[in-house]
């Protein structure tokens, strides 16, 4: 049976002042978004050889603050989606409100992209309009899910142009927005997690009845409606050939769809909570998981067994006050990065979520 080793190379302590509930990663850094008010971008590539002690103690400035973005979200922000080349990335917060921001040239800053507007009639977006979010690799479609159900796919290149192809009025797009290509109805169960395939021409949608969809963005249709899990599914992802689509949630199971026949083809099961957050690496050989009793786990897809666990404290089974103490609610493969004498980096994640910090692992077999 297969096993891996990842060791902890770092931890950055009080990282947001409340629950951080998404991350994202860009080639060069870590977008980290919480409760409060404010979203951090921490350095990814400045810790570019392996301190030699494990644990980071040596390496307190391992993975800098590089840059703050004050009062992003004034209810804070449960949702961050990054494009695959570091230049965008999209923000959802409690109270409603969806911003772009762009990279800066220096990659290190970002500012918000002004007149950008989801929703009809120049109205912003209330509160579960917009839930969860997903960005195609290269940014330009945006993934939505909704609390009644609806999945939107918006087009972020396309800011109006208030007329459609045919010269008529664009009802999809409110002045000053971004356009939406497509919306899916659904069951009206609340729309718990998206996924859009890298290329954009695939959304996958779960729900908190248990439901999983997968939609052609070409054709604008329902390709599966996927069978298998009965509770609500809190995370998706598609592998990055987006041959495989794998869903989790409160049934504890990690299930595996084929994405182009919808047919279950395994199910992962190990985790003794709700899991929280699913993302495959970017060769799709691995899979990582995290959980609300603090678990982390990386599963081999040629076996399709869980190689490692990790813990982020201890005690507490899912449900519980001690287990949403430790909750991991977000956990990212970091694109590869090459090292000070020129190797490539050891495979690294990064994990985060109710104990405020944002922890760092690598491959204990590389540098």
């Amino acid at each position: 049976m297969q096993s891996k080793q990842y060791l902890t190379t770092h931890t950055i302590d009080n990282a947001h002042p409340t629950t951080i509930f998404s991350i994202a990663p860009t080639p060069t850094s870590l977008i980290t978004a919480s409760g409060s008010s404010t979203i951090r971008i921490f350095s990814t590539v400045s810790n570019t050889s392996t301190p030699s002690d494990d644990s980071g103690s040596g390496a307190t400035n391992a993975f800098p603050l590089i840059c703050t973005l004050e009062g992003a979200h004034k209810l804070g922000c449960h949702h961050v989606a990054s494009a695959a080349d570091g230049k965008r990335f999209v923000s959802v917060g409690f109270g409603g409100e969806v911003k772009v921001w762009e990279a800066g040239e220096d990659g290190a800053s970002w500012t918000e992209r002004k007149g950008v507007k989801f929703g009809s009639a120049n109205k912003p977006p209330k509160a579960g309009e917009i839930w969860a979010v997903a960005l195609s690799a290269d940014g330009r479609y945006l993934a939505s899910s909704s609390a009644d159900g609806r999945i939107g796919v918006w087009d972020l290149n396309a800011q109006q142009g208030a007329t459609a192809a045919n010269g008529a009025a664009d009802e999809t797009a409110a002045p000053g927005g971004v356009r939406r290509v497509r919306e899916y109805e659904t069951k009206r169960s609340f729309g718990m997690s998206v996924a859009i395939s890298s290329d954009g021409r695939l959304t996958a949608s779960g729900h908190e009845n248990g439901s999983v969809y997968i939609f052609n963005n070409d054709s604008g249709r329902m390709m599966h409606s996927l069978p298998g899990l009965t509770k609500p599914i809190r995370t998706l992802t598609f592998s990055p050939a987006t041959s495989l689509l794998a869903a989790a949630g409160d049934s504890r199971l990690i299930a595996l769809y084929e994405v182009s026949s919808g047919e279950a083809v395994a199910t992962l099961s190990g985790h003794t909570a709700w899991i929280l957050s699913l993302d495959f690496s970017a060769t799709g050989e691995w899979l990582l998981s995290t959980s609300f009793d603090g678990k982390a786990k990386v599963w081999g897809m040629e076996q399709r067994n869980c190689v490692a666990t990790h813990g982020e404290g201890s005690g507490g089974s899912g449900g519980g006050d001690e287990a949403q103490g430790k909750a991991l609610w977000c956990g990212r493969w970091l694109p590869k990065q090459r090292g000070a004498v020129g190797n490539v980096r050891a495979e690294m994640f990064a994990v985060a979520g109710a104990g405020m910090a944002v922890s760092f692992y690598r491959e204990a077999s590389g540098g």
